[in-house]
C-alpha cells in the first residue's frame, strides 16, 4: 500500500495499548492518528510521546472517540466489551475499520456489537497472531480425524491480571474442535470442575485455566485416549505478535466491503 493509513489506539495506557503504539510507530505504511482513554484518566489531554518517555509526538490522548476517529482509516481496540460496543458504532460512523482484540464477550454482547457496527468493516478475533490462527486450523483438522475415544481439553495460561476466563483464544480453539467434530461447543463444553464431578462425559470438550505471574499467553489442545496423547501448542512470549497481527488486519481492511471478518480472512486461511 503506497499511502500511510492513520490508526487510532483505544486504551492507549494499557500494556497492550502501549505495545500497539510502539508497533505502529515502528511499522511502515501506518501512522498513529490518535489515542483514546476513558474520561477522567490521567493521560487525557497529554502528549502520548511524552507519556511514553519520549519526545512530543503531536498525538494528544483524547476521551472523545468521535473526534479521535474522525479522518482515521482504522481503530485498533483491545479494551473491554462495553467500551468496544460503544466504539463500534463510532468507528462505523467515522468510516474507520474496527479491529477488535477485546475478549470476554457474552452472547448478548456479541449481538449488541454486531448491531452497533452495522455499515462498517469489523475484524474481530480472540487472538491476532499468525501462529494461533494456524493452531485453530490444525485443531479443527485433528478433531475431525479423531473420534470420541480421544478426550479434548483446551489448557490456557495467562498473567494474573487477565479478567476473563477461559481466554478468547481458548474459546476459539474449543469452537474449532467442536466444528471439527460437527457439534456445537455449547452442547459439549465443560468449563468448571470442582468437588465430586463424576467421570468425564464422552465427547465433552474441557477447559482448564491457569492465571499467574506475567505469562503472556500459552495454549495447549490435548487429545487424550487410552495409551496415547497428542498435544498441539502455542506459546506467546511477546505481546508484539498480537500488535503486528492487528496492524496486518488494519491494512487488509482497507477497501473491503462493510461486514464482519476475522483473522482467518486476513490470513487467507
Amino acid at each position: 500500500m503506497s499511502e500511510s493509513i492513520g490508526i487510532v489506539i483505544t486504551g492507549a495506557s494499557g500494556r497492550m495499548g502501549q505495545m500497539l503504539v510502539k508497533t505502529v510507530n515502528e511499522r511502515d505504511g501506518v501512522h498513529l492518528a490518535g489515542a483514546v482513554e476513558r474520561a477522567g484518566h490521567d493521560w487525557v489531554g497529554q502528549d502520548l510521546g511524552v507519556l511514553l518517555g519520549g519526545t512530543e509526538s503531536g498525538v494528544i490522548v483524547s476521551d472523545d472517540p468521535a473526534a479521535a476517529f474522525a479522518g482515521a482509516q482504522a481503530v485498533i481496540d483491545f479494551t473491554a466489551p462495553a467500551a468496544t460496543i460503544s466504539f463500534a458504532k463510532t468507528a462505523a460512523v467515522a468510516g474507520a475499520a474496527h479491529i477488535i482484540g477485546t475478549t470476554g464477550f457474552t452472547e448478548d454482547d456479541l449481538n449488541a456489537l454486531a448491531e452497533a457496527g452495522q455499515g462498517g468493516v469489523t475484524i474481530r478475533a480472540g487472538n491476532m497472531s499468525l501462529g494461533v490462527n494456524l493452531l485453530v486450523q490444525l485443531t479443527k483438522k485433528v478433531a475431525a480425524a479423531l473420534d470420541e475415544d480421544f478426550d479434548i481439553e483446551v489448557i490456557e495460561a495467562h498473567h494474573r491480571r487477565k479478567v476473563d476466563a477461559p481466554s478468547g483464544t481458548a474459546l476459539m480453539l474449543g469452537e474449532a474442535a467442536a466444528e471439527g467434530r460437527g457439534v456445537a461447543l455449547k452442547d459439549v463444553e465443560d468449563r468448571a470442575r470442582d468437588g465430586i464431578t463424576g467421570e468425564r462425559k464422552r465427547g465433552d470438550i474441557g477447559f482448564s485455566v491457569i492465571r499467574g505471574g506475567d505469562i503472556v499467553g500459552e495454549h495447549d489442545v490435548l487429545f487424550a485416549a487410552d495409551g496415547e496423547r497428542i498435544t498441539l501448542r502455542h506459546v506467546a512470549t511477546d505481546r508484539g505478535v498480537f500488535a503486528r497481527g492487528a496492524i496486518k488486519a488494519a491494512l487488509w481492511a482497507q477497501g473491503k466491503d462493510a461486514g464482519d471478518y476475522d483473522m482467518l480472512d486476513v490470513l487467507g486461511l
